[in-house]
C-alpha cells in the first residue's frame, strides 16, 4: 500500500512564499518519477510540476514557470514544492502523485497514486 501525505499548506497574501512537502510510505520504487498537480473550486485537475527520480529532468505548468521550484531527497523519499511570489489564482487544493511508470508524465493520467491534498490560500 502506497501512502502520500502532503503539508504545508496554508492562507498567505499575495507575493509570499510556501513550501509544500510530501512525504511517501509504503512499496513503491524510489526511481519513479513525482508530480504536483493543483485543483481550484470549479476546474480542472491542473499539472504544477514533475520531477524524475535524478532530479535532472523537470517540467513545469507554463502558469507557474519562474514561480515554482520542484525538488525531492530520495532518501526522505519525499518531494517538495516551493511557491514564491503567489498570486491568488494559485489559490488551490495541491495534490503530489507518484507516476505509474519511469516517464515522467506532465498529464494526470500519467499518475497511478495521489495525496489527499493540502489546501493553498492566496488572498490580494
Amino acid at each position: 500500500q502506497v501512502q502520500l501525505v502532503e503539508s504545508g499548506g496554508s492562507s498567505v497574501q499575495a507575493g509570499d512564499s510556501l513550501r509544500l512537502s510530501c512525504a511517501v510510505s509504503g512499496r513503491t520504487s524510489s526511481g519513479t518519477p513525482m508530480g504536483w498537480f493543483r485543483q481550484a473550486p470549479g476546474k480542472d485537475r491542473e499539472f504544477v510540476a514533475a520531477i524524475d527520480w535524478s532530479g535532472i529532468n523537470i517540467y513545469y505548468g507554463d502558469s507557474v514557470k519562474g514561480r515554482f521550484t520542484i525538488s525531492r531527497d530520495n532518501a526522505k523519499t519525499t518531494v517538495y514544492l516551493q511557491m514564491n511570489s503567489l498570486k491568488p489564482e494559485d489559490t488551490a487544493v495541491y495534490y503530489c502523485a507518484v507516476a505509474r511508470w519511469a516517464i515522467t508524465p506532465t498529464s494526470a493520467d500519467g499518475y497511478k497514486y495521489w495525496g489527499q491534498g493540502t489546501q493553498v490560500t492566496v488572498s490580494s
